[in-house]
């Protein structure tokens, strides 16, 4: 089974010069634990998760930190740089391998540079539970 049969669609992406005001939202609105940050003409930079977002929280030192943290820092400074792509055509057996090494949860799937789907660790439990795999 390829990476294409059990990757999601569409995939949210965050701008590199948003806010993470702006980040918080789309995590929220769109229910997933991390984004991929792109730059001007779409290309993948990045990886913005919540993870990241609560540890730069708690390193802040007062309310007003907080607040300029969310209102006026940018994803740049928080995203986590070369992010863990894998090929829509990639077995899944690798995009799992490749995910336990690393010690990560999804994989962005990327074509060209540009991601046009993700996977989990749970689309892949979930068709490992259901025979698929």
């Amino acid at each position: 089974m390829r990476v294409a049969d059990l990757m999601k669609q569409p995939v949210v992406t965050v701008g590199m010069e948003a806010t993470v005001q702006d980040a918080v939202n789309l995590l929220a609105d769109d229910h997933v634990s991390a984004l991929p940050v792109t730059d001007t003409v779409g290309r993948v930079v990045g990886v913005l998760s919540a993870s990241d977002i609560l540890v730069a929280e708690s390193e802040t030192e007062d309310e007003t930190a907080r607040q300029a943290l969310f209102s006026a820092t940018p994803v740049r400074d928080l995203m986590s740089v070369r992010p863990l792509m894998v090929s829509p055509e990639a077995e899944v057996k690798e995009a799992a391998q490749q995910m336990l090494y690393a010690d990560v949860h999804r994989l962005f799937v990327a074509s060209e540079e540009r991601v046009i789907g993700v996977i989990s660790t749970s689309d892949i439990a979930r068709a490992v539970a259901q025979g698929f795999v």
